[in-house]
C-alpha cells in the first residue's frame, strides 16, 4: 500500500494481506510499478522469440494439459488462446461474491506483474484498469479443482477481459463485458501466445478467500474472548484460572494472548468481585467451556498464525506454468498445485468449528437453571409463559452442527481429471468456499452468546459488570432490548451478528479497556 491508503502499488514488492482486503472489499485502486512493467516487457520478448522457433514449447506453440504434445501452427495460436479461455470458463452454480472475484483478479495481476509469465504489458494494464473501473466478472461457485490452480474462476475473469460473458459494473448491475469495458474506455484483449495460460494458472481464488477469511477470523477471535468474558462474568465464574503464572505453565502463544484478554476484560467487574471471597463461593472450579476458553481460543489463534505464514509465502509467489525464469529459461513446473493453501483452509475450518462449539456450550449453560447459578430458566421474563432465549440457543446449536460437517477436509478428496494428466488435485477452492460459510456461522454463534450474556449481565443487577463487558452490553442494547416479555427475536439476532462481524463488539470492549486504563493512570 502506498502512503495514500486508497491506492495499492502492484509489482514493486509482494502484496500484503491488508492490500488484498483493501482492493477486494473496499474498492481501493491499483497502480503498476514502472520497474515491474519493464520486466514484463523483457520476458515478453523472450516468449515471442520462442513463438518463432519451429521446435515446440509448451503453452507457447503447443496445446494444453493432455494435449501438451500437440504442435499448433502460428496462424492458429490466437484461436488457441481464445478457445482455452472460452472452454475453461465452465463454472456453474451460484454467483461468487464480488470481493472474492476482485481478490483473485488482483492476485493474478500481481503474478502477471512479476515478469515470470511472459504476457504483454497490455494484459497487465487491462487487468489493472478493470479493477479500477469496478468491472467484475461473474464467476460461478463450482468448477475449480484447485489444480492447475483455479482454472475455471480465473477463466471467467479472463473471458471478461476479452469482452465476452457477463460482468457486474461499478454499480453492481449485470451487463455484458463488452458494454462494461466500452463504458470504462478499456479495449478488449486479443490474446497471443502463452497469455491464455498465464491468466488462469494460479491459486489466486483460494488464496484470496484465505486472506479475506483470516482478516475476519482475527476480529472473531478477539470477539470470542469478549463473549467468553461476558459468559464467565454473568455465570458467576472465576477469573483466577486466567492468571498469568498459571498460563505460563503451558507456554502456548495464542493461549497466553486469549488469557490476557480475559484478565483485562474481567478487571474491575463488580459481578466477579461479588463472589471472589471463598466464603461466598461454593464451587471448586468452573466447567471446561468457561475455564478452558483461552486454551481453545488460543489454539485457534495459533492456527491462524500458521495460515498467515503460508499465505504470506503464497503472496510472494509467481505461480504459472510454464514460467519464465530469471535467467531466461521457459520451464514447466508444478507450483500451481494448491496443497499448501488447501491444507490451511481445512485446518482453519476445524478451528472455526471448535471455537463456535465452545461458545454454544457457554450459551447453553446460561440458559439452564441447574448450571447458571441463579439465573431464570432460558433467561425468560415470566417462566412458563415466556421462552426467553431458548430457541436462540437452538439456532446456535444448528450452526455448530453444520460447522462440524464443514470441518471435514476437502484437501484429501482428490479426484483425477484431464484424461489422467491432472491425476491429483488439491480441492483448495472447495476448502475456501466452506471456510467462508464457516466464518459466517461462527459470527452468528458468537452473536447468540453475546446477546445471551448481555441479558444475563442485566439480570445480575444491581451488581455491575466490568467496564469492558458493560460497554458491550450497552452496545447490544442499541439494537436489542434488555430482559422482558418475549418478542420477535430474529431481528435482534441478525443485528447483533452484524455488530460481531463488523468488529463493533470487539471495538467496544477493547476501546473501553483503553479508556478505563487512561482514567486510572
Amino acid at each position: 500500500m502506498t502512503a495514500d491508503t486508497d491506492l495499492v502499488l502492484v509489482g514493486a514488492s509482494p502484496l500484503r494481506a491488508e492490500d488484498v482486503v483493501a482492493v477486494a472489499r473496499h474498492g481501493a485502486k491499483v497502480d503498476l510499478d514502472t520497474a515491474a512493467m519493464a520486466r514484463v516487457s523483457s520476458s515478453r520478448t523472450l516468449v515471442e522469440q520462442l513463438a518463432d522457433d519451429p521446435a515446440p514449447h509448451y503453452g507457447i506453440s503447443t496445446g494444453f494439459g493432455a494435449l501438451a504434445t500437440t504442435f499448433i501452427a502460428p496462424e492458429r495460436r490466437h484461436q488457441l488462446q481464445a478457445s482455452l479461455i472460452r472452454s475453461h470458463a465452465a463454472g456453474t452454480g451460484e454467483e461468487v461474491e464480488r470481493e472474492v472475484v476482485r481478490a483473485l483478479q488482483l492476485l493474478r495481476l500481481q503474478t502477471l506483474a512479476t515478469g515470470h509469465t511472459g504476457v504483454r504489458p497490455v494484459v497487465v494494464e487491462t487487468y489493472a484498469a478493470m479493477l479500477n473501473a469496478g468491472v467484475t466478472a461473474i464467476v460461478r461457485e463450482y468448477g475449480s479443482l484447485g489444480c492447475s490452480g483455479d482454472l475455471a474462476p480465473l477463466s471467467h475473469v479472463a473471458l471478461a477481459a476479452l469482452g465476452e460473458g457477463p460482468v457486474r459494473d461499478a454499480s453492481g448491475a449485470q451487463v455484458s463485458a463488452s458494454i462494461a469495458l466500452a463504458a470504462a474506455g478499456i479495449a478488449p484483449l486479443v490474446l497471443r501466445e502463452k497469455e491464455g495460460l498465464a491468466l488462469i494458472n494460479g491459486t489466486d481464488g483460494m488464496l484470496g478467500m484465505l486472506l479475506l477469511a483470516l482478516h475476519d477470523l482475527r476480529v472473531l477471535l478477539d470477539t470470542a474472548d469478549v463473549a467468553a468474558a461476558m459468559s464467565v462474568e454473568s455465570q458467576l465464574g472465576t477469573d483466577a484460572v486466567f492468571a498469568a503464572d498459571l498460563q505460563a505453565l503451558r507456554p502456548q502463544y495464542g493461549q497466553s494472548v486469549s488469557a490476557s484478554h480475559l484478565r483485562d476484560l474481567l478487571a474491575d467487574s463488580g459481578i466477579v468481585a461479588s463472589h471472589r471471597d471463598p466464603g461466598t463461593c461454593t464451587r471448586v472450579q468452573d466447567a471446561y467451556s468457561l475455564r478452558c476458553s483461552p486454551q481453545v481460543h488460543g489454539a485457534a489463534r495459533d492456527t491462524a498464525d500458521h495460515a498467515e505464514m503460508v499465505a504470506s509465502r503464497e503472496l510472494a509467489s509467481a505461480v504459472d506454468n510454464p514460467v519464465i525464469t530469471a535467467d531466461g529459461r521457459v520451464e514447466s513446473n508444478g507450483n500451481f498445485h494448491g496443497a499448501p493453501v488447501a491444507y490451511v483452509l481445512d485446518f482453519l475450518a476445524i478451528a472455526v468449528a471448535d471455537v463456535a462449539s465452545i461458545s454454544e456450550r457457554r450459551t447453553d449453560r446460561a440458559l439452564d437453571p441447574t448450571r447458571s447459578h441463579g439465573l431464570p430458566p432460558f433467561l425468560a421474563h415470566e417462566v412458563g409463559v415466556d421462552s426467553g432465549l431458548m430457541i436462540a440457543q437452538y439456532a446456535a446449536a444448528g450452526i455448530v452442527s453444520e460447522l462440524k460437517r464443514l470441518a471435514a477436509p476437502a484437501s484429501v478428496d482428490s479426484i483425477p481429471s484431464s484424461a489422467m494428466q491432472e491425476d491429483h488435485v488439491s480441492m483448495g477452492w472447495a476448502a475456501a468456499r466452506k471456510l467462508r460459510r464457516g466464518i459466517d456461522g461462527l459470527s452468528r454463534v458468537l452473536a447468540v452468546e453475546v446477546l445471551t450474556a448481555a441479558r444475563a449481565i442485566d439480570l445480575r443487577s444491581p451488581l455491575q459488570p466490568s467496564p469492558a463487558t458493560g460497554a458491550v452490553r450497552d452496545l447490544v442494547r442499541t439494537v436489542a432490548a434488555g430482559p422482558g416479555p418475549d418478542r420477535f427475536l430474529s431481528p435482534e439476532m441478525e443485528a447483533v451478528a452484524g455488530l460481531v462481524l463488523s468488529g463493533a463488539v470487539a471495538d467496544a470492549a477493547y476501546g473501553a479497556l483503553s479508556a478505563h486504563s487512561k482514567e486510572n493512570r
